[in-house]
């Protein structure tokens, strides 16, 4: 009979999971958890050590495709196959597909606009004196990037974030289920908007166009299934990566002022604010297509397994003194964007927005500071991220 762990009893596990997960690889690097709220019936195997972590990312006995064992998910009924519920050959056949038009010169092209929208968004910030910066600056910036990348028009935004903040961080199931009903509904119309149109000079109205080879294209529902994923993960995470790095470094005033006087640490800092709280706390199920081993721990056929990215990321078996925020660290084999076949699509461009953003923010507002106490933690176990993050200058 295997010990189930209740992360739900942990005090402050949503605020501050790192030393539950640093108790649970003292004990080993595979636990069956239950989950805390608000999904906390259910149970299932979580991986918290890092190079038990880094193989379980890309070992193909760990099915993305629940189908195949009878298992489907909400978002799956509602907007349709995408990336992260998909195995070989089929998640070959739609990453290849994506990949021609989401392409390093389409991201490289970005830069001068995303300046542009950084700055603007600055020129509105800054004179207040006082923000709280994930509604004033790391919210909006990347929701106008990916918006603008995909064609989504600028009306539709304000219900979007709060739709697509409800889909992937729910305070209940019948919440999540009805923002994700509305949102499988929205990019439905909007893509049969562009089809019908032809218009769309943007990445939507390419993947609408977008042929291989062969003749392929992309089904309706694989088209909303892409767009829903493109629009989640292409602001989520890149949202809670400026507001999590920020708080990284106003809350360790050492690492602020050697930034601060060598800027040319910025690409290692934004590393090292991925692996030190990085935006994707767990990675999404994977399911065992057949009996297995994870760190000496046998996973039987059908049962789930939720690789832990955050967890991975402070194993001192792989990075020594993990818990200590250092910019000048090489934190090079970090999990923050997953590893394997489902390594994130967008991580250039969540790297080229948090440079640019990191850059223009501490160079305009020299003495940045917190004003208050952080707002609360998303809840559950896939997004991790703050509310709100009140700061002055």
């Amino acid at each position: 009979m295997v010990d189930v762990v209740d992360l739900g009893e942990f005090s402050g596990f949503q605020e501050n999971p790192h030393p539950v997960y640093a108790q649970l690889r003292e004990r080993g690097p595979v636990h069956r958890v239950r989950m805390p709220a608000p999904a906390q019936e259910q149970v299932a195997w979580l991986v918290v050590g890092h190079e038990e972590a880094r193989a379980a990312l890309a070992d193909p006995r760990l099915a993305k495709d629940g189908n195949k064992l009878g298992i489907t998910f909400l978002d799956e009924e509602q907007i349709g196959k995408y990336l992260l519920v998909t195995d070989p050959p089929q998640h070959t056949r739609l990453r290849k597909l994506v990949s021609r038009a989401f392409t390093m010169r389409r991201v490289e092209a970005l830069r001068p606009r995303i300046q542009q929208i950084t700055d603007e968004l600055l020129d509105a910030m800054l004179p207040s004196g006082r923000a709280d910066l994930v509604e004033a600056f790391s919210f909006p910036l990347p929701i106008t990037v990916i918006c603008e990348l995909l064609g989504v028009p600028e009306l539709d935004r304000a219900e979007f974030r709060k739709l697509s903040t409800e889909s992937v961080a729910p305070t209940s199931f019948d919440s999540q289920e009805a923002a994700t009903a509305r949102l499988a509904e929205y990019l439905g119309e909007l893509i049969e908007d562009k089809r019908c149109t032809g218009s769309g000079d943007d990445l939507l109205g390419d993947l609408i166009r977008t042929t291989s080879e062969d003749g392929d294209r992309l089904s309706a529902g694989e088209l909303r299934g892409m767009a829903y994923l493109l629009l989640l993960a292409g602001h989520e995470t890149t949202v809670n990566l400026i507001t999590s790095g920020v708080h990284a470094l106003l809350t360790h005033p050492d690492q602020l002022a050697g930034l601060r006087s060598d800027m040319s640490l910025l690409d290692s800092a934004v590393e090292e604010m991925l692996r030190y709280e990085g935006p994707v706390e767990n990675g999404t199920f994977r399911f065992a297509a057949e009996a297995l081993e994870i760190g000496g721990v046998r996973i039987e056929q059908g049962e789930e397994v939720m690789v832990g990215l955050t967890a991975g990321n402070r194993d001192p078996a792989r990075h020594c003194d993990p818990d200590r925020f250092d910019i000048r660290r090489d934190p090079r084999g970090h999990l923050a964007f997953g590893h394997g076949l489902h390594f994130c699509l967008g991580a250039p461009l969540a790297r080229a927005e948090a440079r640019i953003a990191l850059r223009s923010l501490l160079e305009r507002a020299p003495d940045l500071a917190l004003d208050g106490t952080p707002g609360p933690w998303l809840p559950g176990m896939l997004i991790r991220g703050m509310r709100a993050l009140p700061v002055r200058w």
